[in-house]
């Protein structure tokens, strides 16, 4: 219990700190486009890219994972491509009593692009979370020795520590990709609505993940 509280207690004072850097940005304008961009690329993960065994996209990476995975196919990075897939919605086992084969929206989205080596790991919860830890056996089953992980730019921080602790102690080797053509500018962030509702929620998002997870652990890179 007394854990607990010593956790929300750290993510108040982050949320406190956050709201004092805001309060400050507004009073010096002098600094505020570079602070603001800080804060963006603080979500964004940026890192080299090598080939490997499969490319994986997560879903929250969406029809932008799509692209950017089938842009790294074409440029010689991985021959195949995964993607999630969880069980079949109600509307989807109607599609599926009528004859019409159900099949993933990305894996759709990747096979319109050329790519058609596309499998499916299997989960049963959306998340961040959910889907580092069906990573993590799904490369142990295949026996993968590196993986590309395409997610979304405002994710892909928030993704490298989630598999830095689920692929600890194990052989495959992890790169993650943020999607180019992903909605969130973190250059730009601060002018639509839609980017403003991102970045905060996102922020807040990894500073809970710092509070519960201090000592995050680094995966095996190149």
């Amino acid at each position: 219990m007394q854990h607990k509280r010593s956790r929300l207690q750290w993510l108040v004072a982050i949320l406190v700190v956050i709201a004092s850097v805001a309060a400050t940005i507004v009073a010096l304008p002098s600094i505020r486009e570079p602070v603001l961009r800080a804060a963006g690329w603080a979500l964004v993960v940026d890192e080299p890219v090598r080939p490997a065994d499969i490319i994986v996209i997560s879903s929250a990476a969406s029809g932008a994972g799509a692209l950017e995975a089938a842009d790294l196919v074409q440029s010689g990075i991985a021959p195949r491509v995964a993607v999630f897939s969880g069980p079949p919605s109600l509307e989807d086992h109607e599609f599926i009593r009528r004859g019409v084969p159900y099949e993933n929206e990305q894996v759709r989205q990747l096979k319109s692009l050329g790519v058609t080596d596309v499998e499916q790991i299997p989960t049963t919860e959306a998340g961040t979370n959910d889907e580092g830890q069906a990573l993590s056996l799904w490369c142990d089953q295949n026996q993968f020795q590196s993986i590309v992980v395409v997610t979304a730019r405002d994710h892909s921080r928030r993704w490298r520590r989630v598999l830095g602790r689920v692929m600890k102690g194990h052989a495959t080797r992890v790169m993650v990709q943020p999607a180019r053509y992903s909605k969130f500018d973190p250059d730009r962030w601060w002018e639509t609505r839609d980017g403003t509702r991102t970045e905060i929620i996102e922020l807040q998002k990894l500073a809970l993940d710092f509070v519960l997870h201090p000592l995050s652990f680094k995966t095996r890179r190149f």
